[in-house]
């Protein structure tokens, strides 16, 4: 696991740094609503492109296998992947007319282009992966958060102040990435029949997309009834603190699971469901080891990580944000990486709709409900609460399937430290409160980060070092 992890985390924190390049650079080239507008069609984009097609991406690694890939399954999920493309582009286009009428065409041409790159790009990575070739699908994530941060700030010189501008010049990045993984992928693509039949692959993604349709309300709902109640200003101000305060912990989580979900179902199908168990169990301590201290030390070095990348108009707006966003994320990685993954090894992705629906409806109730009086902060409410009402409900769910032990020590051992992390980043950035946002960036988080390490070392002796020990092999093998 520990070796996946290091495999996959490079590629994973470039796209995330990347992004988060592109937020400090946006915010400073486009104003407060055009960046709402940028942040509204990822929300659209990606509103529509998991409940269409991003449910590809389990089928095809549940149904297709490991290693060998043949034509026939690739044509096949091939030829979904368009239609679903097809459905995803014409239902687009009409939330685009119902959330921004007064830009509906500009909207809607940046949301279709988002949906056809991501397409594109997610077939050709889920083949890398299939056949198990990490390196290259590391090597062309780099690639893709290369482009994805010079294009848009090549387009928006050519077209300034258009948030339509920098979504184009992202999702052509996206494209051009996605097109030369294809090319990587293709000499290795072994001729041969499908190895799923449509009526397998559809019986296992019909349940996927059910979910993901009724799931609206987990997935940036809540930015919608913040545009329809207030503006796209508002909007930009939940987006950027959502970006903030998601990525860090999302690409740890990310990190950890990109290897683990092929190698837990694995394990289901040739050791069986306890041995998958045991496996996920193991996932979940060494996720919460990791996004628990980033999640505490996020929420502490906030006001200086808000000073030093945002421009002066977004300073001081943030209130609740960090702290509940963070929680949502932690709870939505535990939800997808653990409880899910065992749900999906049983082949029984249908039981996956039941917690949707319910963390779907607080969430949509709550955004009705709050928002309109707590504005952003009753957004960041509504999606801690679906957050957290999706993983009780998966959990159970989960646990009548097979049980996944909970490693209480390890738990017990990622709360503490990220409340010594945490507290520690904390004390050092109020107490330098009068200093540079930087100073107080570098002291805190110099200070959580040491916190994080000696505790590591004394309460998991033997996993540290074997860790330092695999990056070392591998940093020897790449300068090898």
């Amino acid at each position: 696991m520990l070796r996946s992890t290091l495999i996959y985390a490079p590629a994973i924190f470039a796209t995330r740094i990347s992004a988060l390049l592109v937020l400090v650079i946006a915010t400073r080239l486009i104003n407060l609503d055009e960046y709402g507008l940028l942040a509204l069609v990822v929300t659209v984009g990606e509103m529509t492109d998991v409940a269409v097609t991003n449910w590809l991406r389990t089928a095809l690694l549940r149904l297709g296998g490991k290693g060998d890939v043949t034509s026939g399954s690739l044509a096949l999920a091939g030829r979904i992947l368009l239609m679903s493309t097809i459905v995803a582009l014409v239902l687009s286009t009409a939330v685009s007319a119902m959330v921004v009428p007064e830009r509906m065409v500009e909207f809607s041409t940046a949301v279709g282009a988002y949906l056809v790159a991501g397409a594109v790009n997610r077939y050709a990575l889920i083949t890398l992966q299939m056949q198990q070739r990490h390196v290259a699908y590391s090597m062309l994530e780099f690639l893709r958060a290369s482009l994805q941060l010079a294009l848009p700030v090549v387009s928006i010189l050519f077209f300034p102040g258009s948030f339509a501008a920098v979504s184009l010049g992202s999702s052509t990045g996206v494209l051009l990435a996605g097109l030369v993984a294809g090319y990587v992928a293709a000499p290795r693509i072994v001729a041969g029949p499908a190895r799923f039949t449509w009526v397998e692959f559809m019986t296992l993604g019909l349940p996927l997309i059910a979910m993901a349709v009724v799931g609206f309300g987990l997935n940036n709902f809540e930015r919608i009834v913040l545009k329809v109640y207030y503006d796209a200003g508002s909007v930009a101000i939940f987006a950027a603190a959502y970006a903030l305060g998601r990525q860090p912990i999302d690409m740890l989580g990310n990190a950890v699971n990109m290897g683990a979900f092929p190698e837990a179902v694995s394990r289901f199908d040739t050791d069986g469901p306890d041995a998958a168990a045991r496996y996920l169990s193991q996932l979940l301590a060494l996720m919460l080891g990791l996004i628990l201290p980033a999640a505490a030390m996020l929420v502490a070095l906030s006001d200086p990580l808000t000073l030093m990348l945002l421009p002066v108009g977004y300073h001081g707006k943030f209130g609740l944000l960090f702290p509940v966003i963070a929680a949502s994320v932690v709870a939505s990685n535990v939800t997808t990486f653990v409880y899910g993954t065992m749900i999906l090894a049983h082949k029984k992705s249908r039981l996956l709709i039941i917690g949707t629906v319910v963390g779907s409806l607080a969430t949509i109730g709550l955004s009705y409900l709050l928002i309109p009086s707590l504005g952003a902060n009753g957004a960041a409410i509504a999606l801690l609460a679906g957050a957290l009402s999706s993983l009780v409900a998966i959990f159970f769910i989960s646990e009548r399937l097979t049980h996944v032990p909970l490693p209480w020590r390890e738990l017990g051992v990622s709360v503490l430290i990220a409340a010594v992390a945490g507290g520690l980043a904390s004390f050092a950035s109020v107490t330098l409160v009068n200093e540079a946002a930087i100073i107080r960036l570098i002291v805190g988080g110099g200070a959580g980060v040491l916190a994080f390490v000696g505790l590591n070392i004394v309460f998991r002796f033997d996993e540290t070092v074997g860790l330092v020990s695999l990056a070392r092999a591998k940093v020897s093998a790449a300068k090898g």
